[in-house]
Parts: structure tokens; sequence; C-alpha cells
């Protein structure tokens, strides 16, 4: 998987977006085994899944924002 533009994000559904998450920390959980094990070659790559599973939340949340106010 690759870093997500914000613009990315925002055009998903809230399906594909629930999806990415499922998807990230799944990543995320295997990054870290891997480097639990000493396999890991790019440990920088945790930050980028982490970074990643926070922007989609922060779509998430605006959105909830959003439905409440209107």
């Amino acid at each position: 998987m690759r870093q997500m533009k914000v613009k990315e994000l925002v055009e998903m559904t809230d399906e594909e977006l629930k999806k990415k998450i499922d998807d990230s920390k799944d990543e995320l959980f295997k990054l870290r085994f891997r480097l639990a094990t000493g396999q890991l070659d790019n440990p920088m790559r945790i930050k980028e899944v982490r970074r990643n599973i926070a922007r989609v939340k922060t779509i998430q949340r605006q959105r909830e924002l959003d439905i409440r106010q209107a």
C-alpha cells in the first residue's frame, strides 16, 4: 500500500473507508510482527501505515460531525 492523499480519501464512500482502515490495521499488525522477528526491511513503513489510519479516521470523524450538524 502507499500513502493515501486526502483528496482520494474524501472521494471514497463510508464503506470504502471502513475497508481501508481494516486493511491498514491488518498490514500494521503484520509489520509489527515482522519487526519483532527481525524480518522488517523498512521500519518507516509502520509510521506511514499509522498515519494512513489516522487520515482515514479523521475523514470519518469529519463526516460524522457534518451529519450531526445538518
